[in-house]
C-alpha cells in the first residue's frame, strides 16, 4: 500500500467513524496524521481545517434542507469563534510556525494542544448523559437574555482558539456547549447548529493555515477521496450499531492517543 492509498483508508476509516458516532473528524484525523504518520502537526492542522470546511459545508446542506438549524444561535457562535481564529492565525504568524521544525517549542505547544484537545472531547464523550440529566434536574440554572448571549460568544472565542490551534474543538466540544447553554434544542438541532457554525469558523481558519503554508492539498484530495463514502456508510449503519459501545471504544481510542503525542 502506498503512502497516498493509506491516506485515503485513513479518511475512509475516519469518515466511517464520523458517520457513526457523529464526533467531529478532527479529533480523529489530526492525531491520526501527527500520531501514526508522522505529519508536522501545523500541516496536519492546516489539511484537517481544509477538510472539516469542505465536509462540514456538505453536512449544513443538509440540515438547512431539514430546517435543524437555529441560525441565531449560528450568528452568536461566529461572532465569537471567528474573530478568535483570525487574532489566533495573527499569533501563529508571529510564532513562525510555518518554519518551527520537530521538536521546537511552537511544535510541541501545538503538539500539546492537539493532546489536549483530544482529551476534552473524549470527555464530552463520557459525560454527555450525565450534562443532560443534570440540565433537566436543575432548570432553574439555565441562563437567560444577556447572560446566555454573553456565555455563548465567549464559549465560542475559546472554540475558535483551540480549533485554529489544534483543528479540535467545533465537533464533540462544541456540541457538548451547546447542550450545556441551549438544553431546549432537539440533538437533531443540536447537530446541525454545531456543524453550521463550524463551517466559516473552519474555512477562516484554514485560509490562515494557507496563508501560513500549512496545508498540503494533495494530502487534503486523498483524506476527502476516503472520507466522502466512509461518511455514507456510517451513517447508514449508525442505527444498527450500539451508539453507547462505540462512544466508548472512541473515548478510550482518543486517550490513548493522547497520551501518544505527549510521550
Amino acid at each position: 500500500m502506498t503512502i497516498d492509498a493509506a491516506y485515503v483508508v485513513s479518511g475512509l476509516l475516519v469518515g466511517l467513524l464520523v458517520g457513526l458516532t457523529g464526533v467531529g473528524g478532527g479529533s480523529l484525523m489530526t492525531p491520526l496524521l501527527t500520531a501514526v504518520f508522522g505529519i508536522s502537526p501545523s500541516v496536519a492542522v492546516g489539511t484537517d481545517l481544509a477538510f472539516a470546511a469542505i465536509t462540514k459545508g456538505a453536512g449544513t446542506v443538509v440540515h438547512r434542507l431539514r430546517k435543524s438549524v437555529d441560525w441565531n444561535i449560528v450568528k452568536l457562535m461566529c461572532l465569537g469563534s471567528v474573530p478568535a481564529s483570525i487574532l489566533t492565525s495573527f499569533l501563529l504568524y508571529a510564532l513562525d510556525i510555518h518554519k518551527a521544525e520537530k521538536g521546537s517549542t511552537v511544535d510541541l505547544f501545538i503538539r500539546y494542544s492537539i493532546a489536549v484537545c483530544v482529551l476534552l472531547t473524549a470527555a464530552s464523550l463520557i459525560f454527555k448523559k450525565r450534562i443532560i440529566a443534570w440540565q433537566q434536574a436543575h432548570p432553574g440554572r439555565q441562563l437567560h437574555g444577556l447572560k446566555l448571549t454573553a456565555a455563548t460568544v465567549g464559549a465560542a472565542a475559546i472554540i475558535g482558539f483551540l480549533v485554529t490551534v489544534s483543528s479540535i474543538g467545533a465537533g464533540a466540544i462544541g456540541a457538548t456547549v451547546l447542550i450545556m447553554l441551549y438544553p431546549r434544542l432537539q440533538p437533531s438541532e443540536v447537530a446541525g447548529t454545531d456543524i453550521a457554525y463550524a463551517v466559516p469558523l473552519t474555512a477562516v481558519a484554514a485560509m490562515g493555515h494557507v496563508i501560513l503554508g500549512t496545508l498540503n492539498w494533495g494530502l487534503l484530495a486523498a483524506l476527502l477521496l476516503g472520507s466522502i463514502p466512509g461518511i455514507s456508510i456510517g451513517s447508514y449503519l449508525s442505527r444498527s450499531v450500539p451508539e453507547r459501545l462505540l462512544r466508548g471504544i472512541l473515548a478510550t481510542t482518543l486517550t490513548a492517543v493522547a497520551v501518544k503525542l505527549v510521550s
